[in-house]
């Protein structure tokens, strides 16, 4: 979407009975309020006196085993991907993030979203090679062992699915949760070489102005890549979050692009070829190629805009009673860092400014907060983000003018549709119960 500088929220302020408050008055009475009620402020009781328990029930046995690597409690079994090809049929694969069962802005590698065309490759890392050709000086090849001696470096960074979202193209809401309609999104830490590194080595043809990227799974996916990027911020991922790849994430070696669309960050990476032309590949052509209401083809447009959703309270939470929560989620732009998030609770009427909580990186998710006094009445929740190069996330209508929407709902989730940013809109019923809506 193109830059909006005329709804940028400022001097804007909570109308009286949204429930918004005030994060840093919040806090600077928080233990009068938790006093004068007697209970904390997330509900827990506060029994004055009460003895400490010497005992607790779950001590009194002897504890499960130390295993040689840590995988979640058994009480959180419920914390998973949910997959669109379980029988794994001859068909791409998806699994998805549960954002709405997690913290703060790493995602765990278990839980990271994949999509794999091609099933996962049994890569051996001392057998696979990276070749760098073409348009170079010194054509190159690169094993696992060699990447690991250069100088490496590392970055928080999102990937996200050009498709992420894309249920939202849909005329009536999904009544999806956060995972179906915003899980094909995650956010790591990666580490790597640069690419810039291994160009330089090799001597770059001034000709060459893109680089084709090719990975080692069955279909030898390829998208095409601006020398522009390939020499910025692109790396060659080995790490992820600390340990080597995980196998649907690209093992042994991917590509790894900030804020560019997922699919372009090619895994099971084997060779680059420098080139003075686009390949005009099959993803470029068909699946990344959507067509505009004015007709036109939206191709080569790379960058994942700037976007938020709220992942507490969403679609399949129920509130249990009025009372204080505090409204989470998570923000980020493909463009920088995350500028500021605008939080309603009704419907956009009035605008309270969240907090961003640190760290707040450039191309990394940002975890926004707000509390929020629920009156036990019907309430619509919004979240809209700027990044700091002033682009705003658009509103519902706004990206239905500029993108277009499907003349029918789709049949399942995952169709072919792009690069969806607007605001997503949650109603809270007097019941509590939350559901997916449109404004």
């Amino acid at each position: 979407m193109t830059k909006n500088r005329d709804m940028r929220g400022e001097g804007l302020e909570p109308a009286a009975g949204n429930g918004l408050i005030n994060r840093r008055a919040l806090l600077g009475r928080g233990m009068m309020i938790a006093g004068a009620v007697g209970t904390g402020l997330g509900g827990a009781s506060a029994s004055a006196g009460a003895e400490p328990l010497t005992e607790e029930p779950w001590s009194l046995e002897f504890g499960d085993r130390t295993p040689p690597y840590q995988v979640p409690s058994k009480f959180e079994a419920k914390v998973i991907r949910t997959l669109s090809n379980p029988k794994h049929e001859l068909r791409n694969s998806h699994s998805r993030t549960p954002h709405h069962l997690l913290e703060g802005i790493t995602t765990p590698n278990g839980l990271h979203f994949t999509i794999n065309h091609g099933g996962i490759p049994a890569i051996d890392p001392d057998k696979h090679k990276l070749v760098i050709h073409g348009l170079v000086k010194r054509p190159l090849e690169f094993s696992v062992e060699t990447l690991s001696r250069y100088p490496m470096i590392s970055r928080t960074t999102f990937v996200e699915c050009g498709g992420n979202s894309a249920p939202m193209f849909s005329p009536e809401p999904l009544q999806e949760t956060v995972q179906a309609l915003h899980g094909l999104a995650s956010c790591a830490e990666w580490t790597g070489v640069k690419l810039s590194t291994l160009l330089e080595e090799t001597g770059i043809d001034p000709r060459a102005k893109w680089l084709i990227a090719e990975g080692a799974d069955s279909p030898r996916l390829s998208r095409s890549v601006p020398m522009k990027k390939a020499l910025d911020d692109a790396m060659i991922a080995l790490y992820q979050n600390g340990e080597r790849l995980m196998p649907g994430n690209g093992y042994p070696v991917r590509l790894l692009l900030p804020g560019y669309e997922g699919n372009m960050n090619v895994k099971f990476l084997r060779r680059l070829k420098l080139v003075e032309q686009p390949a005009f590949s099959m993803y470029e052509s068909r699946t990344y190629a959507p067509i505009l209401p004015n007709g036109k083809a939206y191709r080569f447009y790379f960058l994942q805009e700037v976007k938020s959703f709220i992942t507490f309270p969403s679609h399949g939470h129920v509130l249990k009673e009025p009372g204080l929560y505090e409204i989470s989620g998570i923000a980020y732009s493909g463009t920088g860092r995350i500028e500021k998030v605008m939080v309603s609770a009704d419907s956009g009427q009035s605008w309270a400014q969240a907090a961003l909580q640190e760290p707040v990186l450039s191309k990394a998710f940002t975890r926004f907060r707000l509390p929020w006094r629920w009156n036990g009445g019907p309430a619509t929740l919004q979240s809209r983000a700027w990044d700091e190069s002033g682009e705003v996330q658009p509103t519902r209508g706004e990206f239905i003018v500029a993108r277009g929407e499907l003349a029918k709902p789709p049949p399942v989730l995952g169709f072919n549709n792009q690069h969806y940013n607007s605001i997503t809109s949650w109603g809270v019923g007097s019941n509590g119960e939350v559901k997916h809506v449109y404004v």
